[in-house]
């Protein structure tokens, strides 16, 4: 009985303590206003999102000469990939020196998004021209059926470009993603 009702006057005394304390006030340091860049900050991430492709671009030209056998061009797409990051990391330095914060994430990111954004505009391409086709079928227009099944052919051509460069930029499901 003496532990019930000197808990119960614990609670009570923190209840009331807690009731005549006010919230601080917190400002959030993520949620602020939009960063407005300059034209040469956006030139600068430009060049580091083509570094970053690149880079990309040599690793996997690396990875796929190694798979073939070939180590003698591995070495010389190694050789131009480590060049690409040298260039990488010096344009990191000058972007960090401006005031932006990771910029070689940033960079990945807006690859990827990018690739994103590519690979929805073939999907779409292609839904249209699938459309397209069904309408000439019906109108009974042999021509524009061919022309837009090559328009087709063109389209899943781009897409499985665009796919292979999502993967080697990393990202995992392009497909999915995009939809």
């Amino acid at each position: 009985m003496k532990t019930v009702l000197l808990i119960s006057a614990g609670i009570l005394f923190s209840a009331v303590t807690f009731a005549q304390t006010t919230t601080p006030a917190v400002t959030n340091p993520v949620i602020t206003a939009p960063v407005t860049r300059t034209a040469e900050e956006k030139a600068q991430m430009k060049d580091l999102r083509h570094d970053v492709r690149a880079y990309d671009k040599m690793k996997a030209e690396a990875k796929n000469a190694i798979n073939k056998g070939d180590l003698n061009a591995a070495k010389a797409d190694l050789a131009a990939a480590k060049v690409d990051k040298k260039e990488i990391n010096a344009d990191a330095k000058v972007l960090k020196s401006e005031g932006i914060d990771h910029p070689i994430q940033l960079a990945d990111k807006q690859v990827k998004r990018i690739d994103e954004k590519d690979i929805r505009g073939d999907l779409k391409d292609i839904e249209a021209d699938k459309i397209a086709e069904r309408k000439a079928f019906k109108a009974g227009d042999h021509a524009a059926v061919l022309a837009d099944k090559k328009d087709i052919k063109a389209d899943r051509k781009d897409l499985r470009k665009d796919i292979r460069m999502a993967r080697r930029d990393g990202v995992r499901h392009p497909i999915r993603r995009a939809r």
